[in-house]
């Protein structure tokens, strides 16, 4: 059943806004792992340039430094970058500046070597941006930049139609179709997975026939609100009247017509509050920097909501409204706005009444 389900979504074609999310959220998630790869890449990048300076008797010129300022400073931007659009600009930037650095480096070795290096060159960097969270444009860029650069047949005396010459460029095109495999179908894993989880807490947080958050939902930020202890907290529970006799006399299917009527109502009328359908025909509503007179409006407003709407058959609610008092934990609440919601219903329904300590004692 579970590959079913996997199997579905990842036939589905991920939405363009969903995409965007996705690239959000990997690279706020590999933010640190890009700065580690840019300060790895700098720091070989110098040990290098050091070996050849000297050991190799080129000198550690201006350049160096000049590269060393420039790719410390793309990593510094990359500190304070927060949007993910533009960590594929910088790491353009990045790339371009150290295949530079690396192709200044690989110019102090012997003709003979130079080939050699930089094909491993391309292939470090390669494989280092197809592991980053850039788009595809941004991948190829850098893959063109890369063999722009370090072009193994550019001032190396190697030419194309030459059996060595021949050879690199075999596996110049085998590397950068591995490379471009590999990083498609990682980008399209990950992306996959991103929409998986996405749908999996969807439903485990929504409910599937409102379209509004559910008990599971309700209970973990009301619980999160009781700890912020902000003053006007009140707690509704919200019943549909006589819906037995809805279900009974319409069927099922107008049942849950219904319940997706008054989930839209509520929806409508208390936007920016905590409201979730708990199960049957029973909703909950947390509300929060509310006095007491506000309160009561906005749930009246919510019973005049739906006994006003035009949808068939036309239906009421009842509404048991309490306050949640400082050290009142979730249990009671839910305990005092149900006594509250049960007096609604046996003293005519449609209506609100607010919890009082009389009828705790009542029950």
């Amino acid at each position: 059943m579970f590959k079913t389900i996997e199997d579905h979504i990842r036939q589905q074609v991920a939405p363009a806004a969903l995409r965007a999310e996705f690239r959000q959220h990997e690279f706020d998630a590999m933010r640190p792992f890009c700065k580690l790869v840019f300060c790895v890449s700098t720091l070989i990048w110098l040990v290098f340039d050091l070996i050849v300076s000297f050991l190799g008797g080129q000198g550690f010129t201006w350049l160096s430094y000049l590269f060393i300022a420039l790719l410390g400073c793309l990593t510094v931007v990359l500190h304070f970058t927060r949007r993910s659009h533009h960590f594929d600009v910088l790491n353009l930037l990045f790339v371009a500046v150290i295949t530079l650095g690396m192709r200044l480096v690989i110019e102090g070795i012997p003709v003979t070597l130079r080939p050699v290096w930089l094909v491993l060159g391309v292939s470090t960097v390669l494989y280092a941006v197809s592991v980053l969270p850039v788009r595809r444009w941004s991948f190829f860029c850098a893959m063109a930049i890369a063999w722009a650069v370090l072009n193994p047949f550019f001032h190396t005396r190697i030419e194309p139609d030459e059996l060595e010459g021949a050879m690199l460029f075999s596996y110049a095109l085998f590397l950068s179709a591995l490379v471009i495999y590999s990083y498609l179908q990682m980008r399209q894993a990950k992306l996959h997975n991103f929409y998986l989880s996405k749908v999996l807490l969807e439903q485990a947080y929504v409910d599937a026939l409102t379209e509004i958050p559910n008990r599971r939902s309700f209970m973990a930020k009301a619980e999160r609100q009781l700890r912020l202890a902000s003053s006007g907290q009140f707690l509704a529970m919200v019943d549909i009247d006589n819906f037995k006799r809805v279900n009974d006399q319409f069927g099922h299917d107008v049942g849950d017509e219904v319940l997706k009527r008054v989930a839209v109502n509520i929806k409508a009328v208390v936007a920016g509050y905590e409201f979730a359908r708990l199960g049957g025909e029973e909703f909950a509503i947390f509300f929060q920097g509310l006095d007491e007179g506000t309160a009561e409006q906005r749930v009246a407003a919510l019973c005049q909501q739906v006994r006003e709407d035009l949808g068939v058959p036309p239906v009421t609610i009842s509404i048991g409204l309490a306050r949640v008092q400082a050290g009142d934990s979730l249990s009671m609440a839910l305990v005092r706005a149900d006594q509250a919601l049960y007096e609604a219903k046996h003293s005519g329904k449609d209506r609100v009444v607010l919890w009082t300590a009389s009828l705790a004692e009542s029950s």
